[in-house]
């Protein structure tokens, strides 16, 4: 099943990506080919992450998770470009970004961890600023 998944994720991008280089934009078909890219991606990196235990685990969903929703926000702007769309992937990045970061701050303990959680916090609320500043 994974392999069939591999091999649906690389066929397809490739079909995606040379579709899309040879139109200039994305056709209803390209995109849900696209679409179905990102979830067979998701899973396959989802798979993955079962083999991991403990923190391990847990930071390899969070980027699996994260990875996905950035995607699929990529998906609607190169569909569709918009600012609020080049938008909406800034914020799935920042989110991601402090997901995974917090999670990552798990393996350690005391005054470390609370520095690394303060550390992502500040890095998140700096990338909010960012994207209040965008337009859209």
């Amino acid at each position: 099943m994974k392999k069939h998944l591999l091999v649906l994720a690389i066929a397809s991008s490739c079909f995606a990506m040379t579709a899309a280089n040879a139109a200039g934009t994305m056709t209803k078909d390209q995109y849900n080919v696209a679409k179905e890219k990102i979830s067979a991606d998701y899973k396959v990196s989802k798979a993955k992450c079962d083999t991991l235990k403990d923190n391990a685990k847990d930071v390899c969903e969070k980027e699996a998770k994260g990875t996905e929703n950035v995607a699929k926000a990529q998906l609607e702007q190169d569909y569709k470009p918009t600012p609020g769309h080049a938008k909406k992937v800034a914020e799935e990045t920042a989110t991601m970004n402090y997901e995974v970061a917090k999670e990552k701050c798990d393996d350690q303990s005391g005054d470390a961890k609370s520095a690394c959680v303060n550390q992502a916090k500040a890095d998140h609320d700096k990338a909010k600023v960012d994207i209040k500043a965008m337009k859209g």
